[in-house]
């Protein structure tokens, strides 16, 4: 739900005020408009500068930030794995089943039950999919990314410019 989306209380509606009906009341003549210039003639919308670039324009946070180091990841669950019925499990046969699409970077969850030994290659391993795994005897191979991910941040530390 987001503001746009409250609506009032079922018969608490306050009617809206009705300008532009006279000059016997508050909102009559130029109906809260001033005297003259651009706003009081409505040929301008919400938001506009004067040319320059609009505010919510202006700001990432409203129209969203894309981390440009983000990794995405394919889920795999345990109980997906177990239902296809693999001894081994890499993200080549993982595709050749219809599981993953091409290219995709592997991540094995740990939803379901796994009772056979398996080995599983994949990309990256939730700690409760890596644990059930290993208990049934099974062996976890962690596949290194096909690129370089950004370092860690070393907190406020400045660099020599």
């Amino acid at each position: 739900m987001k503001i746009h989306d409250l609506k009032p209380a079922e018969g608490s509606r306050k009617r809206a005020k009705r300008v532009g009906r006279g000059i016997g009341g508050k909102g009559g003549k130029t109906a809260g408009r001033g005297m003259k210039g651009q706003r009081a003639r409505g040929k301008i919308r919400v938001g506009f500068e004067g040319g320059q670039l609009p505010l919510q324009q202006r700001m990432p946070k409203l129209r969203g930030f894309n981390n440009p180091f983000r990794v995405e990841y394919q889920a795999i669950n345990l109980d997906t794995i177990v239902a296809s019925g693999l001894v081994e499990v890499t993200p080549e046969i993982l595709l050749a089943k219809g599981l993953v699409s091409k290219g995709a970077l592997v991540k094995v969850l740990g939803r379901g039950e796994i009772f056979e030994p398996v080995h599983v290659s994949a990309h990256a391993f939730s700690r409760s999919a890596e644990a059930a795994i290993t208990a049934t005897g099974g062996t976890v191979e962690k596949l290194p990314l096909p690129f370089k991910v950004r370092p860690a941040a070393r907190g406020n530390a400045l660099t020599n410019r």
